[in-house]
């Protein structure tokens, strides 16, 4: 779900801007997307509503990264008990103008997937930011 819907408290809205600051800090030239889905009915069936998804798009081709834009979806878990919201894992897609060119995952092995894969210092980068972001929603 977009990212904007899901900001419905200050403590995930401001979870949501850091991690948005954590992504900026790595690769600054980067314009952060809040609403990477469009709003129409197709659309809408297919969204999680267990997920932050956020968008990053690069005014050209990242070089280290191979692609255009990335789509992170970041999967949650609300504690049926206590009501706190944990992240269980990040979803990644990195795409260009081909369509998408890599996948990655927290959830298995942390390897990406794909026919053209990022330098390995971009791989290394959204590993530490996957990490950061999977702290930011599980630290308190």
């Amino acid at each position: 779900m977009n990212a904007v819907e899901q900001a419905k408290t200050v403590e995930v809205t401001t979870k949501i801007a850091t991690i948005v600051n954590l992504f900026k800090a790595k690769y600054p030239a980067a314009r952060s997307d809040l609403k990477p889905w469009l709003n129409n009915p197709d659309t809408r069936k297919l969204l999680d509503p267990d997920s932050i998804d956020v968008s990053f798009h690069f005014p050209g081709v990242s070089w280290r990264l191979k692609v255009r834009s990335i789509l992170f979806q970041i999967r949650l878990y609300e504690d049926p008990v206590d009501g706190d919201l944990r992240a269980i894992g990040i979803e990644a897609s990195g795409h260009d103008y081909r369509g998408e060119r890599w996948r990655f995952s927290t959830v298995d092995n942390w390897q990406f997937l794909g026919d053209t894969m990022p330098m390995d210092d971009g791989v290394e980068n959204l590993r530490e930011f996957s990490r950061q972001t999977l702290d930011v929603f599980n630290h308190k």
